[in-house]
């Protein structure tokens, strides 16, 4: 099953986002901690996308495609934003974020920490960021 959700850049989205990953998993697992794991993930990627590749820009919008079967689910979500790359991506220490007590900085550590794989790429205008979770048999 396939499901799409498009939002404008707007913070106050993040709520539609989390309450549509919530309702499209309900269906298809019953394992509350995966749901809001998943939900969290989703929320950490379109909340950079929103924040930082566009401004908090009303004027642009963030797609979401979920992609759920009897193996895992899939997350596809797309924008027009600033690229990010994600192999410039430094993992930063827990330790240090704790010693130097940094807000924010972990958001994309919690979400390889989530999701069985994690895709960005760019090209042309367009950005794209997949999300992968297989459900535990």
């Amino acid at each position: 099953m396939k499901f799409n959700l498009k939002v404008y850049c707007e913070k106050t989205r993040l709520k539609d986002i989390r309450d549509f990953v919530e309702e499209k998993l309900k269906p298809h697992t019953d394992d509350e901690l995966i749901i809001n794991q998943l939900v969290l993930a989703v929320d950490e990627i379109c909340a950079n996308l929103i924040i930082h590749s566009n401004s908090c820009n009303p004027a642009e919008e963030i797609n979401l495609q979920v992609r759920v079967d009897t193996n895992g689910v899939t997350f596809k979500i797309t924008d027009k934003g600033k690229q990010f790359n994600f192999k410039d991506y430094k993992e930063p220490s827990i330790q240090e974020v704790v010693e130097t007590k940094k807000k924010g900085g972990i958001g994309l550590l919690l979400v390889k920490r989530i999701m069985d794989r994690v895709e960005f790429s760019s090209k042309e205008q367009s950005n794209t960021c997949i999300l992968y979770k297989q459900f535990s048999k």
